[in-house]
């Protein structure tokens, strides 16, 4: 078991599109209504490729490897990054109590808990302005929600140790 952090940045009304936070589902039939059939397409075109963070937290292991902002074997390892992901947006959370030192340090040693269980930790901030900050720590190998999602990493090179 392992764990890979992902990270987003963008506008709130980005986010807010739901519809391209979702995988495609299951494809339409010939009497599916073209509403269905057209968030179907776009859906198949936008999801894979898009960095918005999904609506499902181990749907990030259906995004490409590319995506992925480290990967750790020890949840505090993982747990450790997302303390620096906090520490460095912290200061622009648009809610003021959401900036307390304590608070973050709580959230991290939960996260670290929830991973060594082998759940998913995912948190989002409203920063100053319009600006959305979201971080997922996803464990793969498998994943206990999504169990048949394969691994997104790259496969190791000649020398390197596998995930």
């Amino acid at each position: 078991m392992h764990h890979h952090g992902y990270a987003w940045l963008g506008e709130k009304r980005a986010f807010d599109k739901e519809s391209l936070r979702r995988p495609p589902g299951q494809a339409p039939t010939a009497t599916s209504a073209q509403e269905v059939i057209d968030r179907y397409r776009e859906a198949l075109a936008v999801f894979p490729a898009s960095d918005l963070p999904p609506v499902q937290t181990a749907h990030w292991l259906m995004k490409p490897p590319s995506m992925i902002r480290g990967t750790w074997r020890e949840p505090k390892e993982a747990g450790e990054w997302l303390g620096s992901q906090l520490a460095e947006f912290a200061p622009r959370f648009a809610v003021e109590t959401e900036r307390d030192v304590t608070r973050l340090v709580v959230l991290v040693k939960a996260a670290v808990e929830r991973l060594a269980r082998g759940g998913d930790v995912s948190l989002g901030h409203y920063l100053k302005g319009t600006v959305f900050h979201s971080i997922a720590l996803v464990t793969c190998s498998p994943n206990h929600t999504e169990p048949e999602l394969p691994c997104p990493a790259r496969q190791p090179r000649p020398g390197q140790r596998p995930l």
